[in-house]
């Protein structure tokens, strides 16, 4: 034991396992982890606010983070678009490389990899991302060693109360013990996750210290709404009595008066009279409060997500739909890269030194969303490309699509090519005469298929399809098939001038001063037998109907 290497985290804090087999952070009641909060959001001014703004930068962050989980919990809109920044991060894809390429990093990798199953892991994560909100957050590895071996058992959230930072720079965290004192964090135990709005203190980079401002303005504004709508959303109640009326009248009228708007009734004398006056023009009034709490809320969805149209979308509004999203993908990916490190600096590093020892290279954590590829035009692309000899792996284009290598006895979708006979080169008139013969054999064979049906009727045998093919079709493929060696060679020096000449001019004088050199003649045989086979046909046809 004592030759072993000793183990640090990656900030160079020992691990001692000893410290790692218990909770070190558990809530206590009465001492100094309390879960007791206070409600600093009650009667909230700027006054207030900017009081407890600046104790969180001394290095007193109670009430700051008190105020943090008070705006998540009564603001609606607040609460709705954090959460969906942290949950569309916490439901990513993750992912384990290895260190490099030998046999043990590979073993480090797929223990990480059985681990990351666990059904749990998403509301871990989402914990983790408590940082988005607060600047920075606190979860506690509980480690299992019960089977003789480190398991990450459960990551816990801690309060970011009970905790500090260190004054001298008030970034380097630390836990605060029974009695006040304040001690580093032990190695190998806490993942401490830093995700900032912006550069700066971890106490000044959250989310929330501009959240704040927002919320305080909108609650002024409901406020006022609610004290705006009680006093003016119903019709004034005035109560006229006769110049006789007696204290009692009056009493009595004025008590209608108040309760007839609860109440719904109310009698009065018969020489006692309650008129109604409506309240007009309250429509622009209203109109105001409205406005300012919904651009309120447009703030705080451009703060936590970068953009407007998934919370706040106007219909026919500019920069609405996919360019908004987009902007939403980039904050998404950023917190999944930057989660994707603290995890593997927090949490694999320690785990693969406690299983396997020091090691010179560790897995690494990758949380991303699968990228979408356009298939169609990624089809679109190929094709072209494979007609002008581009060689590609099957096996790659069936992955890409999904699919898997059909067996011997399954049944094949579209048609198969005819292949030139071993050892032919197709670009040989006489090879190539041979495969123009075996293609019309293959025609009469699927005319002759249909039974003396006209030829338009024969099944496509090599499609293993019913539907009728015209034999102009099967002609044109045919004839496709035989010229395209002989067009290729063509093409193929005229490339050859395209890539030699430095202009236009160059260019078109190689193409007048070599055209007479291009070897067209096997095109041209191709052609002149296309044409002979096509009246061929013509008159087979009209004999055909003749006959009918």
């Amino acid at each position: 034991m004592a030759n072993q290497p000793r183990l640090l985290d990656a900030r160079g804090n020992p691990i001692r396992r000893a410290e790692l087999k218990t909770e070190i952070a558990a809530p206590t009641i009465g001492g100094v982890r309390s879960p007791i909060s206070g409600y600093p959001g009650d009667g909230l001014n700027p006054m207030r606010l900017a009081t407890i703004l600046r104790e969180a930068d001394q290095g007193d962050p109670v009430r700051y983070l008190e105020l943090a989980e008070t705006i998540e919990e009564r603001d609606a809109h607040y609460l709705g678009v954090l959460g969906t920044r942290r949950r569309s991060v916490s439901q990513l894809d993750i992912t384990v490389e290895p260190g490099d390429d030998s046999a043990a990093a590979e073993r480090h990798a797929q223990m990480v990899r059985d681990w990351l199953k666990r059904d749990e892991l998403a509301d871990e994560l989402f914990n983790v991302l408590d940082a988005i909100g607060k600047g920075y957050s606190f979860t506690e590895i509980i480690w299992d060693t019960s089977e003789g071996q480190w398991i990450p058992a459960e990551l816990t959230w801690r309060d970011p109360r009970w905790f500090r930072f260190d004054r001298r720079d008030l970034a380097t965290p630390r836990l605060i013990e029974e009695g006040g004192q304040e001690t580093p964090l032990p190695g190998g135990k806490f993942i401490f996750a830093r995700m900032q709005a912006k550069s700066g203190l971890p106490l000044r980079s959250g989310i929330a210290r501009t959240a704040f401002w927002t919320w305080m303005f909108k609650a002024f504004t409901q406020r006022d709404w609610a004290i705006f709508t009680q006093t003016y959303g119903q019709p004034l109640r005035v109560g006229k009595y006769g110049a006789g009326a007696s204290e009692e009248d009056k009493d009595k009228l004025f008590r209608a008066v108040a309760n007839i708007a609860g109440d719904c009734a109310a009698i009065v004398p018969e020489s006692m009279m309650i008129e109604f006056i409506e309240t007009g023009n309250l429509g622009g009034s209203l109109d105001l409060y409205e406005r300012r709490s919904d651009w309120l809320d447009k703030q705080t969805s451009k703060m936590v997500l970068g953009q407007t149209a998934t919370t706040d979308a106007e219909t026919g509004g500019l920069g609405s739909g996919k360019e908004h999203r987009e902007v939403q993908e980039d904050i998404e990916r950023a917190d999944a890269r930057q989660l994707g490190a603290i995890l593997t600096r927090d949490l694999v590093r320690p785990w693969i030194q406690l299983e396997h020892g020091a090691q010179r290279v560790y897995p690494r954590l990758v949380i991303a969303r699968p990228e979408e590829e356009d298939l169609a035009a990624f089809s679109s692309a190929l094709a072209p490309l494979i007609g002008h000899g581009l060689r590609v792996k099957a096996s790659e284009v069936l992955e890409k699509f999904g699919l898997s290598e059909p067996g011997e006895g399954d049944e094949i979708l579209g048609q198969t090519r005819q292949n030139p006979p071993d050892g032919a080169d197709a670009t040989d008139p006489g090879a190539r005469g041979s495969i123009l013969k075996r293609e019309r054999d293959e025609f009469k064979r699927q005319v002759g298929n249909s039974g003396g049906d006209a030829p338009e009727t024969a099944l496509n045998a090599s499609e293993g399809l019913s539907a009728p093919r015209p034999p102009e079709d099967i002609l044109a493929d045919l004839l496709a098939q035989a010229a395209g060696p002989a067009m290729a060679g063509m093409l193929a020096r005229i490339e050859a001038m395209v890539q030699s000449a430095e202009s236009l001019e160059e260019l078109a004088e190689m193409l007048r001063a070599g055209f007479a050199d291009l070897d067209h003649g096997p095109l041209a045989q191709v052609l002149g037998e296309a044409m002979m086979a096509a009246h061929a046909g013509g008159r087979a046809a009209i004999e055909e109907e003749a006959g009918d």
